[in-house]
């Protein structure tokens, strides 16, 4: 599946609240649909790997991505080894995508918080440095999560792709020219099919809810121009429109095709459900489908 740019479209998507054989099924629709990759969340439920490695083994031409692995859940041999061979396994379709969470979620493993640039960067070059014995060349793709200017510049040259959560096009063009070419740019945008403004930004708050309050947010928004009053009452209509495509289909490819035209390599859909529940909104992305 690709956007009216051209640009590769994948799925991200909260599945640890699906059932097993939901997400199964989901993985395989999504293949049916020629959308490029499902990445799978690293929660407070199923471990990552192996849900990626059950996806992969039901799916022939998906790629599954880590979205994201917490560096703080396993140490890099253990990732390392984990990567290639899922990467083995599935002739490639397995992206490792990574990213240093947040302080409380650290804690609550027992970790002691390191700073992330330096934590993050230390732990890709043990990755690219660990021996582990398998049969054939099996690197999987390394993808992280990043958005400061720090981050960026420290692990650019470093990895396979820059993943971005909640940013507008303008900062998919920053990204996109303070990065190599060569390196890929995964852009993941909440959608939502709801042409009415008022429950569209009510629902859409919804799902902001949580990242609002986080103090990394709010420092990668004010970098955009936004400012404190727009962090109130879950969000000025300004920062949800800003961060939420939702209307019609049209509208939405709209939005994911200004992150195209910004230099995005991959455009991640988060298939928002407007009657809420476990279920990704399959009708949203079957309007998206070519």
């Amino acid at each position: 599946m690709v956007d009216k740019t051209g640009t590769p479209i994948g799925v991200m998507f909260n599945t640890d609240r699906m059932s097993a054989a939901s997400l199964t099924g989901f993985a395989q629709h999504l293949e049916s649909l020629s959308v490029d990759t499902l990445w799978v969340p690293e929660l407070f439920g199923r471990e990552p790997f192996a849900t990626a490695a059950h996806l992969l083994t039901a799916t022939t031409q998906l790629r599954v991505a880590t979205g994201i692995a917490n560096v703080y859940a396993r140490d890099a041999v253990a990732a390392a080894a984990g990567a290639r061979t899922l990467a083995e396994f599935s002739d490639g379709r397995f992206v490792l995508g990574l990213g240093v969470s947040n302080a409380r979620l650290a804690n609550s493993r027992g970790h002691v918080w390191e700073p992330p640039v330096e934590k993050l960067t230390s732990y890709i070059t043990a990755i690219r440095e660990a021996q582990i014995s398998v049969p054939g060349p099996h690197e999987a793709e390394i993808h992280v999560a990043a958005h400061g200017p720090k981050m960026l510049e420290a692990v650019n040259q470093l990895v396979d792709g820059i993943s971005t959560f909640l940013q507008t096009p303008e900062h998919t063009a920053a990204v996109r020219q303070g990065i190599p070419e060569s390196t890929s740019l995964n852009v993941t945008q909440m959608c939502l099919l709801c042409d009415d403004p008022a429950e569209a930004r009510r629902l859409a708050r919804r799902a902001l809810s949580f990242y609002v309050e986080l103090d990394y947010y709010r420092r990668a928004w004010r970098n955009l121009g936004f400012d404190e009053l727009d962090f109130v009452d879950g969000g000025s209509d300004h920062l949800v429109d800003a961060l939420v495509a939702w209307g019609s289909p049209d509208a939405i490819l709209e939005r994911l095709g200004q992150h195209g035209d910004a230099g995005a390599t991959e455009l991640v859909i988060i298939p928002l459900n407007p009657v809420g529940g476990t279920e990704p909104h399959l009708p949203l992305l079957e309007e998206l489908a070519p």
